[in-house]
């Protein structure tokens, strides 16, 4: 007689079926598991770098805008001065502590906008101004030339200077910077000593 408990080959062969079954299920939601929590550690290590290695950027300072003028003269304090763009002669002059006593104020074009490199002189009670004290760009009271600032005419209008010249010398303002003296022209080309001397007492630096 065979045992009333053994069981039959097919109940063995159902219940081993069931075991393997659960065991694949099992593993298959632990391998989901792992899988899901790697990808939540991925995505909060990815946005945690990105926050950390994020570079905080600021907006670049804008240049400074403005201009240079030299004050010469009748003021209390001459020199250079850096003034605003679209700024007048009237801003230049207070800058450089106003007027003195002896100024040719009559002489001065208070209203007229300031350009970047040139030259103010106000002149002193008694002085002849040449076209006012405030002078454009290039020229100084007295008609003199400034070769820092002159322009390709205005150096034309200098005898036996004619345009060729004038370019040799802004090419070489531009290639060593300021003149700062007159006999600089000698190293012009084309300007001897004889032209030189010629020049000395109509420009100035």
């Amino acid at each position: 007689m065979t045992d009333a408990h053994e069981l039959s080959p097919d109940a063995l062969t159902a219940r081993r079926r069931l075991g393997v079954g659960a065991v694949i299920v099992l593993l298959v939601l632990a391998f989901a598991v792992t899988i899901g929590i790697g990808m939540l550690r991925g995505v909060s290590g990815v946005q945690g770098v990105s926050a950390a290695s994020s570079p905080i950027t600021t907006a670049p300072a804008p240049p400074a805008a403005g201009l240079c003028v030299h004050v010469a003269g009748a003021v209390r304090a001459p020199g250079l001065y850096r003034l605003a763009a679209g700024d007048r002669v009237a801003d230049a002059i207070a800058r450089a502590g106003g007027f003195t006593d002896d100024a040719e104020r009559a002489g001065v074009n208070l209203a007229r906008p300031v350009a970047d490199g040139e030259q103010i002189v106000v002149p002193v009670v008694g002085a002849t101004p040449d076209g006012g004290a405030s002078v454009a760009p290039g020229t100084a009271a007295g008609g003199l030339i400034d070769l820092n600032t002159a322009t390709r005419e205005q150096l034309d209008t200098l005898p036996r200077v004619g345009p060729a010249i004038a370019d040799r010398i802004i090419a070489w303002r531009k290639e060593n910077g300021r003149f700062t003296s007159v006999d600089d022209l000698g190293s012009v080309p084309g300007i001897g000593q004889k032209m030189l001397d010629g020049l000395r007492d109509l420009v100035r630096v």
